[in-house]
Protein backbone atom coordinates (compact mmCIF):
# COMPACT_ATOMS: atom_id res chain seq x y z
CA UNK A 1 0.00 0.00 0.00
CA UNK A 2 3.30 2.39 0.79
CA UNK A 3 4.38 1.99 -2.36
CA UNK A 4 1.90 2.99 -4.18
CA UNK A 5 0.67 5.80 -1.81
CA UNK A 6 1.89 9.01 -3.42
CA UNK A 7 1.68 10.48 -0.01
CA UNK A 8 4.21 8.81 1.42
CA UNK A 9 8.15 9.71 0.73
CA UNK A 10 10.51 7.19 2.06
CA UNK A 11 10.55 3.82 3.24
CA UNK A 12 12.92 2.01 5.23
CA UNK A 13 13.09 -1.91 6.02
CA UNK A 14 15.13 -4.71 7.45
CA UNK A 15 15.58 -7.96 5.95
CA UNK A 16 16.83 -10.89 7.50
CA UNK A 17 15.41 -13.89 5.76
CA UNK A 18 14.28 -12.51 2.36
CA UNK A 19 12.87 -16.17 0.86
CA UNK A 20 12.15 -17.10 -2.95
CA UNK A 21 8.71 -15.18 -3.35
CA UNK A 22 8.71 -11.95 -0.78
CA UNK A 23 6.13 -9.63 -1.56
CA UNK A 24 7.88 -7.06 0.61
CA UNK A 25 11.16 -7.28 -2.20
CA UNK A 26 8.58 -6.33 -4.47
CA UNK A 27 6.94 -3.76 -3.01
CA UNK A 28 10.34 -2.10 -2.26
CA UNK A 29 11.41 -2.36 -5.87
CA UNK A 30 8.35 -0.71 -7.10
CA UNK A 31 8.08 1.92 -4.16
CA UNK A 32 11.70 3.11 -5.91
CA UNK A 33 10.33 2.58 -9.17
CA UNK A 34 7.57 4.90 -8.07
CA UNK A 35 10.21 7.73 -7.15
CA UNK A 36 10.42 7.24 -3.36
CA UNK A 37 13.11 7.38 -0.73
CA UNK A 38 13.61 3.49 -0.35
CA UNK A 39 16.30 1.90 1.90
CA UNK A 40 16.88 -1.75 2.72
CA UNK A 41 18.68 -3.52 5.02
CA UNK A 42 19.86 -6.89 3.93
CA UNK A 43 21.52 -9.11 6.34
CA UNK A 44 23.96 -10.90 4.24
CA UNK A 45 25.27 -13.09 6.71
CA UNK A 46 21.42 -14.76 7.84
CA UNK A 47 22.08 -18.73 8.37
CA UNK A 48 20.75 -20.87 5.11
CA UNK A 49 19.95 -17.83 3.27
CA UNK A 50 23.03 -16.29 2.32
CA UNK A 51 22.69 -16.86 -1.91
CA UNK A 52 18.64 -15.66 -1.60
CA UNK A 53 19.89 -12.71 0.19
CA UNK A 54 22.72 -11.66 -2.46
CA UNK A 55 20.06 -12.48 -5.19
CA UNK A 56 17.72 -9.97 -3.73
CA UNK A 57 20.14 -7.33 -3.03
CA UNK A 58 20.77 -7.05 -6.60
CA UNK A 59 17.76 -7.18 -7.40
CA UNK A 60 16.45 -4.05 -5.13
CA UNK A 61 20.01 -2.22 -5.78
CA UNK A 62 18.53 -2.50 -10.01
CA UNK A 63 15.33 -1.18 -9.44
CA UNK A 64 16.64 1.78 -7.49
CA UNK A 65 16.31 0.54 -3.60
CA UNK A 66 19.10 2.01 -1.76
CA UNK A 67 20.64 -0.95 0.16
CA UNK A 68 23.13 -1.22 2.84
CA UNK A 69 24.50 -4.38 4.86
CA UNK A 70 24.50 -3.26 8.40
CA UNK A 71 27.03 -2.41 10.87
CA UNK A 72 30.78 -4.11 10.01
CA UNK A 73 30.99 -7.03 12.50
CA UNK A 74 27.49 -7.17 13.49
CA UNK A 75 24.93 -9.26 12.78
CA UNK A 76 21.31 -7.09 12.14
CA UNK A 77 18.42 -9.76 13.29
CA UNK A 78 15.92 -6.28 14.62
CA UNK A 79 12.85 -6.54 12.60
CA UNK A 80 11.69 -2.74 11.84
CA UNK A 81 10.25 -0.83 9.28
CA UNK A 82 9.58 2.81 9.09
CA UNK A 83 6.99 4.68 6.63
CA UNK A 84 7.46 8.72 6.19
CA UNK A 85 3.97 10.07 4.70
CA UNK A 86 3.20 13.42 4.28
CA UNK A 87 -0.20 14.94 5.95
CA UNK A 88 -2.39 17.07 5.57
CA UNK A 89 -1.02 18.47 9.19
CA UNK A 90 2.63 17.56 8.39
CA UNK A 91 5.02 15.07 8.19
CA UNK A 92 4.16 11.43 9.82
CA UNK A 93 6.01 8.42 10.71
CA UNK A 94 4.65 5.13 10.63
CA UNK A 95 6.33 2.42 12.56
CA UNK A 96 6.55 -1.36 12.55
CA UNK A 97 8.00 -3.55 14.82
CA UNK A 98 8.38 -7.59 15.66
CA UNK A 99 9.87 -10.47 16.78
CA UNK A 100 9.59 -12.35 13.64
CA UNK A 101 11.30 -11.96 10.17
CA UNK A 102 9.44 -10.32 7.22
CA UNK A 103 9.42 -13.29 5.45
CA UNK A 104 6.19 -15.27 4.10
CA UNK A 105 7.16 -19.21 4.75
CA UNK A 106 8.25 -18.29 7.99
CA UNK A 107 5.37 -16.31 8.55
CA UNK A 108 3.39 -19.43 8.10
CA UNK A 109 5.20 -21.34 10.19
CA UNK A 110 5.92 -19.20 13.24
CA UNK A 111 4.19 -17.37 16.05
CA UNK A 112 5.07 -14.45 16.44
CA UNK A 113 4.13 -10.89 17.58
CA UNK A 114 4.58 -7.25 15.94
CA UNK A 115 3.64 -3.49 16.82
CA UNK A 116 2.35 -0.92 14.57
CA UNK A 117 2.48 2.77 15.47
CA UNK A 118 2.70 6.32 14.59
CA UNK A 119 3.20 7.51 17.81
CA UNK A 120 6.43 10.00 17.47
CA UNK A 121 8.86 8.74 19.88
CA UNK A 122 8.84 5.52 17.92
CA UNK A 123 9.31 7.31 14.85
CA UNK A 124 12.13 9.40 16.06
CA UNK A 125 13.87 6.62 17.14
CA UNK A 126 13.23 4.27 14.11
CA UNK A 127 14.80 7.43 12.34
CA UNK A 128 17.91 7.21 14.62
CA UNK A 129 18.25 3.35 14.01
CA UNK A 130 18.11 3.28 10.53
CA UNK A 131 20.78 6.26 10.61
CA UNK A 132 22.35 4.33 12.65
CA UNK A 133 22.52 0.97 10.39
CA UNK A 134 23.53 2.81 7.19
CA UNK A 135 26.16 4.79 9.13
CA UNK A 136 24.49 8.33 9.21
CA UNK A 137 25.24 8.27 13.34
CA UNK A 138 26.46 6.56 16.02
CA UNK A 139 23.53 5.76 17.99
CA UNK A 140 22.86 6.76 21.36
CA UNK A 141 20.09 6.38 23.75
CA UNK A 142 17.06 6.26 22.84
CA UNK A 143 13.46 7.39 23.93
CA UNK A 144 11.72 3.92 23.45
CA UNK A 145 13.81 1.15 22.04
CA UNK A 146 16.74 -0.39 23.51
CA UNK A 147 19.20 -1.65 21.46
CA UNK A 148 22.00 -4.09 21.26
CA UNK A 149 24.98 -4.40 21.29
CA UNK A 150 24.73 -1.38 23.49
CA UNK A 151 22.12 -1.06 25.48
CA UNK A 152 19.78 -4.58 25.75
CA UNK A 153 21.40 -6.73 28.15
CA UNK A 154 22.50 -4.03 30.25
CA UNK A 155 18.61 -2.90 30.91
CA UNK A 156 17.61 -6.34 30.78
CA UNK A 157 19.83 -6.62 33.68
CA UNK A 158 18.41 -3.14 35.59
CA UNK A 159 14.54 -4.64 34.92
CA UNK A 160 15.47 -7.95 36.57
CA UNK A 161 17.30 -6.09 39.45
CA UNK A 162 13.99 -3.81 40.19
CA UNK A 163 12.16 -6.79 40.67
CA UNK A 164 14.23 -8.12 42.74
CA UNK A 165 14.19 -5.01 45.13
CA UNK A 166 10.68 -5.25 44.96
CA UNK A 167 10.72 -8.54 46.60
CA UNK A 168 13.24 -7.72 49.11
CA UNK A 169 11.15 -4.71 49.58
CA UNK A 170 8.14 -7.45 50.47
CA UNK A 171 6.22 -6.26 47.47
CA UNK A 172 4.68 -9.00 45.21
CA UNK A 173 7.18 -9.64 42.57
CA UNK A 174 6.82 -11.18 39.71
CA UNK A 175 9.06 -12.13 36.30
CA UNK A 176 7.45 -14.01 32.85
CA UNK A 177 9.61 -14.39 30.01
CA UNK A 178 9.11 -15.73 26.73
CA UNK A 179 11.89 -16.94 23.87
CA UNK A 180 13.41 -19.56 21.88
CA UNK A 181 16.67 -20.11 23.99
CA UNK A 182 18.05 -18.88 27.65
CA UNK A 183 21.98 -19.00 27.21
CA UNK A 184 23.50 -15.97 28.69
CA UNK A 185 25.90 -16.38 31.82
CA UNK A 186 25.07 -13.42 33.39
CA UNK A 187 21.18 -12.62 32.85
CA UNK A 188 20.99 -16.15 33.95
CA UNK A 189 23.06 -15.65 37.50
CA UNK A 190 20.68 -12.24 37.55
CA UNK A 191 17.22 -14.80 37.49
CA UNK A 192 18.95 -17.04 40.37
CA UNK A 193 19.56 -13.74 42.54
CA UNK A 194 15.95 -12.65 41.48
CA UNK A 195 14.34 -16.09 43.01
CA UNK A 196 16.39 -16.19 45.84
CA UNK A 197 15.04 -12.40 46.64
CA UNK A 198 11.38 -14.24 46.07
CA UNK A 199 10.47 -13.05 42.53
CA UNK A 200 8.06 -15.42 41.30
CA UNK A 201 9.82 -16.13 37.64
CA UNK A 202 7.90 -18.10 35.07
CA UNK A 203 9.80 -19.26 31.66
CA UNK A 204 8.75 -20.12 28.15
CA UNK A 205 11.72 -21.03 26.62
CA UNK A 206 11.01 -23.40 23.32
CA UNK A 207 14.60 -24.35 22.82
CA UNK A 208 18.12 -24.49 24.61
CA UNK A 209 17.46 -23.59 28.20
CA UNK A 210 21.06 -23.46 30.29
CA UNK A 211 19.18 -22.20 33.61
CA UNK A 212 17.99 -25.28 36.42
CA UNK A 213 14.65 -24.25 37.81
CA UNK A 214 13.95 -25.56 41.05
CA UNK A 215 16.68 -26.08 42.98
CA UNK A 216 16.88 -25.29 46.37
CA UNK A 217 17.86 -22.11 47.70
CA UNK A 218 18.40 -20.86 44.59
CA UNK A 219 15.99 -20.83 41.66
CA UNK A 220 13.24 -22.63 43.86
CA UNK A 221 10.87 -19.85 42.15
CA UNK A 222 11.76 -20.31 38.98
CA UNK A 223 9.69 -22.51 36.48
CA UNK A 224 10.41 -23.43 32.91
CA UNK A 225 7.98 -24.89 30.29
CA UNK A 226 8.79 -24.99 26.35
CA UNK A 227 6.07 -25.61 24.22
CA UNK A 228 6.05 -27.86 21.16
CA UNK A 229 2.98 -27.63 18.66
CA UNK A 230 2.42 -26.88 15.02
CA UNK A 231 3.75 -23.98 15.05
CA UNK A 232 7.14 -22.76 15.86
CA UNK A 233 7.26 -20.95 19.02
CA UNK A 234 9.12 -17.35 18.19
CA UNK A 235 8.32 -14.57 19.93
CA UNK A 236 10.05 -12.99 22.89
CA UNK A 237 7.91 -10.88 25.07
CA UNK A 238 9.21 -10.05 28.61
CA UNK A 239 6.64 -8.86 31.61
CA UNK A 240 8.02 -7.81 35.00
CA UNK A 241 4.80 -6.74 37.62
CA UNK A 242 7.00 -3.88 38.44
CA UNK A 243 4.78 -3.14 42.18
CA UNK A 244 1.50 -2.94 40.40
CA UNK A 245 2.76 -0.87 37.29
CA UNK A 246 3.12 -3.79 34.84
CA UNK A 247 5.86 -3.75 31.79
CA UNK A 248 5.42 -5.30 29.13
CA UNK A 249 8.16 -5.47 26.02
CA UNK A 250 8.34 -7.61 23.05
CA UNK A 251 11.59 -7.97 21.40
CA UNK A 252 13.77 -10.03 18.50
CA UNK A 253 16.54 -11.07 20.63
CA UNK A 254 17.19 -14.19 22.51
CA UNK A 255 18.74 -14.33 25.70
CA UNK A 256 21.94 -15.51 24.61
CA UNK A 257 25.59 -13.70 24.31
CA UNK A 258 25.40 -13.67 20.49
CA UNK A 259 21.66 -11.32 20.39
CA UNK A 260 23.06 -9.28 23.29
CA UNK A 261 27.09 -8.27 21.92
CA UNK A 262 27.47 -9.68 18.69
CA UNK A 263 24.28 -8.70 16.80
CA UNK A 264 21.92 -5.81 16.38
CA UNK A 265 18.57 -6.18 18.28
CA UNK A 266 15.71 -4.54 19.66
CA UNK A 267 13.77 -4.40 22.53
CA UNK A 268 10.61 -1.90 22.68
CA UNK A 269 7.90 -1.59 25.19
CA UNK A 270 3.88 -1.77 24.95
CA UNK A 271 2.76 0.92 26.67
CA UNK A 272 -0.88 1.06 25.62
CA UNK A 273 -3.17 -0.26 28.60
CA UNK A 274 -5.07 -2.20 25.88
CA UNK A 275 -2.50 -3.79 24.16
CA UNK A 276 -0.61 -4.60 27.08
CA UNK A 277 -3.09 -6.12 28.87
CA UNK A 278 -3.83 -8.33 25.67
CA UNK A 279 -0.51 -9.68 25.94
CA UNK A 280 -0.42 -10.65 29.38
CA UNK A 281 -4.25 -12.24 29.60
CA UNK A 282 -4.67 -13.30 26.46
CA UNK A 283 -1.09 -14.29 25.58
CA UNK A 284 1.04 -15.16 27.86
CA UNK A 285 -2.04 -16.03 30.53
CA UNK A 286 -3.18 -18.86 28.07
CA UNK A 287 0.54 -20.11 27.01
CA UNK A 288 1.45 -20.44 30.84
CA UNK A 289 -2.28 -22.95 31.33
CA UNK A 290 -1.44 -25.43 28.48
CA UNK A 291 -1.66 -28.55 29.79
CA UNK A 292 -1.76 -30.57 26.52
CA UNK A 293 1.55 -29.58 24.53
CA UNK A 294 3.58 -28.07 27.12
CA UNK A 295 6.80 -29.32 29.23
CA UNK A 296 8.21 -28.37 31.99
CA UNK A 297 11.91 -28.61 32.43
CA UNK A 298 12.97 -30.37 35.69
CA UNK A 299 16.03 -29.87 37.83
CA UNK A 300 17.99 -32.81 36.60
CA UNK A 301 17.77 -31.47 33.04
CA UNK A 302 14.66 -33.57 32.01
CA UNK A 303 11.42 -32.12 30.75
CA UNK A 304 8.22 -33.80 32.20
CA UNK A 305 5.32 -33.61 29.60
CA UNK A 306 2.10 -31.46 31.15
CA UNK A 307 -1.57 -33.04 31.52
CA UNK A 308 -4.74 -32.18 32.74
CA UNK A 309 -5.56 -32.95 35.77
CA UNK A 310 -8.64 -34.45 36.57
CA UNK A 311 -11.64 -32.37 36.08
CA UNK A 312 -9.07 -29.46 34.74
CA UNK A 313 -10.40 -28.42 31.62
CA UNK A 314 -7.52 -28.99 28.73
CA UNK A 315 -5.88 -26.04 27.07
CA UNK A 316 -3.67 -26.32 23.94
CA UNK A 317 -2.48 -22.25 23.75
CA UNK A 318 -1.88 -22.73 19.98
CA UNK A 319 -5.98 -23.80 19.63
CA UNK A 320 -7.05 -20.93 21.93
CA UNK A 321 -4.85 -18.55 19.73
CA UNK A 322 -6.71 -20.00 16.38
CA UNK A 323 -9.70 -19.28 18.57
CA UNK A 324 -8.97 -14.98 18.89
CA UNK A 325 -7.45 -15.07 15.77
CA UNK A 326 -10.82 -16.33 13.98
CA UNK A 327 -12.61 -13.38 16.20
CA UNK A 328 -10.64 -10.66 15.54
CA UNK A 329 -11.45 -11.27 11.69
CA UNK A 330 -14.77 -11.77 12.19
CA UNK A 331 -14.38 -8.38 14.12
CA UNK A 332 -12.91 -6.74 11.39
CA UNK A 333 -14.91 -8.11 8.68
CA UNK A 334 -18.07 -5.95 10.52
CA UNK A 335 -18.53 -2.41 9.44
CA UNK A 336 -16.57 0.07 11.89
CA UNK A 337 -16.90 3.79 12.46
CA UNK A 338 -14.65 6.11 10.58
CA UNK A 339 -11.78 6.74 12.79
CA UNK A 340 -8.57 8.82 11.89
CA UNK A 341 -5.39 7.00 10.56
CA UNK A 342 -3.23 8.67 13.58
CA UNK A 343 -4.57 7.05 16.50
CA UNK A 344 -1.10 7.28 18.13
CA UNK A 345 -2.00 3.76 18.85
Amino acid sequence: QASEDPQVLAIKMTLYRTADSNPFINALARAAENGKQVTALVELQARLDEENNIDKARMLQKAGVHVVYGIVGLKTHCKAALVVRREHDGIRRYVHLGTGNYNPTTGQLYTDLSYFTCRPAYGEDASALFNLLTGYSQGGQMNKLVVAPMHLASTLTALIEREAAHARAGRTARIIAKMNSLVDPKIIESLYEASIAGVKIDLLIRGICCLRPGVPDVSENIRVVSILDKYLEHSRITYFLNDGQPEVFLSSADWMPRNFHRRVELMFPIEDPRLRARIIDRILAVVLSDNLKARELQSDGTYRRLKPKPGEPVVRSQSEFQNIAREHAEDAAMPQPMTSLATGI
